[in-house]
């Protein structure tokens, strides 16, 4: 009986919603899979549903050790963790295809015994043969119901014949055997519905020989025993939705309901954003760092100190659009306001600028206490130093932290942190409070220090030296007074006193430099700007 795709979807949303990511442990996760997990774990929290982890490991010869814990602590970090999946296990594990392929096969004979599939004994040459005829006719080979009956199945063979050949160790697949002139209505969640002919479709593989089952029908057997109620996956899976529907049918199972993500295209939208894109680029792909067992390091978000929480935000909106002009939105947020109707069909481009526009918004929303524990605790360590490319020409000039009490680490990162995204960027933006300028900007240099800027830095120094109150408040009172009373120009002064602070023309305010300094800090490198005009 067919229902009308809204009376379907009522009938489906009336039971708890259950959804599954279900990669493959063949390599690390790929931020296309995480925006899928983003957006099951978003619909299945929007609706009070579950959020599974199922790890597809039938592919033993392309298994890579550690994916499968990568992918965990990736979801665990991003805070978008499954409720099923290997080690939460529940009523319907266990969660791993590997561990579950004792079940497929009674589900393949159940199609063979309904007729919904077939026995077929073609070697890999007989069929690379049938392949290079169609080919040099021009024509393409397609294994279906204009064929099956000239070829080497069980639709050709007696009962008997079929059961000796496997008897004697002949090796066979078990092929699904599509319908013939038969239009199928099919519906998807974010493209509507779509119309597919059957006569266009071949006979796929469900069952090998060798005792695992295909993709396809492991697969189907485990959404139904798992009452998957909405499979939520990548386009690329389109063109598998007629075959899956038709097993579903073929079963006598209730089909969950289908939404496909669009594609995550290349920054410039030529083509699939791949694995490789990121380091060709300059960008993540990956959501943590992954070293292959060649020795090949490739970035992740987290290690080049990404929120999570702007890496989620970022993945919500390649695809989906709110409908509003809002873009900032809490993982609470998302789960109240993510509708997959709202999804785009058309790819979405990635945008590496973008998504640091997302880290520069969260990053501005830490507390002062949070980012001071992350920046002492990214550069404790000299191996993060190397790893965040920051160089400290002189060890002898620089003042660790242990000179500065938390205090004013606090200060110096309150004064920094409006033009940072990362922790990295509080080092390059305000290095210069902890190493004094090894050089100074050179354009800015020649034109500043004149022979005249020189002397009168030079009466500055001994000005400063003999103010004891080192507040920015008295600091500014003072020395805006003593610009005053030696009727100079305010730039006169402040030009080559920053210069002379930080080695270029940058930084907050000079009083708020000079205070944390302190006197006998910057006495000594105004007396460097003056000796290096030397």
């Amino acid at each position: 009986m067919y229902l009308c795709p809204f009376t379907k979807r009522m009938q489906i949303m009336s039971q708890k919603v259950r959804v599954r990511f279900a990669p493959s442990p063949t390599g690390p996760l790929h931020i296309g899979g995480v925006r899928t997990a983003l957006f099951n774990y978003l619909f299945a929290k929007k609706h009070g549903g579950d959020f599974l982890l199922r790890i597809e490991d039938t592919d033993q010869n392309r298994y890579v050790e550690g994916a499968e814990a990568y992918i965990v602590e990736a979801l665990n970090w991003l805070n978008i963790p499954f409720d099923e999946g290997p080690g939460k296990e529940k009523d319907c594990g266990p969660y791993r295809q590997s561990e579950r392929k004792h079940l497929y096969k009674q589900y393949a004979d159940a199609l063979i015994e309904s007729g919904n599939a077939y026995y077929a004994f073609d070697t890999s040459e007989e069929l690379d043969a049938h392949r290079k005829d169609h080919e040099a006719k021009g024509k393409t080979f397609i294994y279906n119901w204009h064929n099956r009956l000239k070829l080497k199945n069980s639709l050709v063979f007696s009962a008997e014949e079929t059961q000796q050949k496997i008897a004697n160790g002949e090796e066979y697949v078990i092929r699904f055997k599509s319908p013939e002139d038969e239009t199928l209505h099919l519906n998807d969640i974010i493209r509507g519905e779509m119309q597919v002919e059957t006569n266009i479709l071949d006979d796929k593989v469900l069952f090998k020989s060798d005792g695992m089952p295909t993709y396809h029908l492991a697969n189907i057997v485990d959404d139904h025993l798992m009452k998957i109620t909405h499979v939520i996956r990548g386009e690329e899976w389109l063109p598998s939705l007629a075959l899956h529907v038709l097993l579903y049918r073929a079963f006598g199972w209730n089909a969950p309901q289908f939404a496909h993500l669009p594609l995550i295209l290349k920054p410039n939208g030529n083509g699939k954003l791949s694995k490789r894109d990121g380091d060709k680029m300059g960008f993540p792909v990956f959501p943590l760092e992954w070293k292959t067992s060649e020795g090949d390091l490739f970035s992740g978000y987290r290690e080049d100190g990404y929120l999570p929480e702007a890496v989620v935000n970022m993945l919500a909106f390649l695809g989906w659009n709110p409908g509003t002009e809002q873009e900032i939105f809490s993982l609470e947020e998302l789960v109240s306001t993510f509708e997959l109707e709202r999804v785009h069909k058309a790819g979405a481009k990635f945008d590496p600028e973008k998504t640091k526009w997302f880290q520069h918004q969260y990053f501005q929303t830490l507390g002062i206490e949070k980012i001071t524990d992350l920046f002492i605790g990214n550069f404790s360590e000299d191996d993060r130093l190397d790893y965040l490319s920051i160089r400290i020409p002189d060890k002898e000039a620089f003042h660790s932290f242990e000179e500065f009490s938390r205090e004013k680490v606090k200060r110096i990162l309150h004064l920094i942190k409006e033009r940072a995204a990362f922790v990295s960027d509080l080092w390059e933006n305000g290095n210069y409070f902890f190493i004094a300028p090894q050089r100074f900007d050179s354009a800015n240099y020649n034109k500043i220090y004149t022979t005249e800027a020189e002397i009168l830095m030079d009466k500055f120094k001994k000005f400063l030296g003999n103010i004891e109150d080192f507040s920015t408040e008295n600091l500014s009172e003072q020395i805006k007074g003593w610009i005053t009373s030696e009727n100079i120009g305010f730039g006169k002064v402040m030009m080559p006193l920053r210069l002379a602070l930080v080695g270029e023309m940058k930084g907050p305010d000079v009083f708020d430099i000079l205070s944390i300094l302190g006197k006998e800090e910057s006495i000594s490198r105004i007396e460097k700007a003056i000796d290096f005009i030397g």
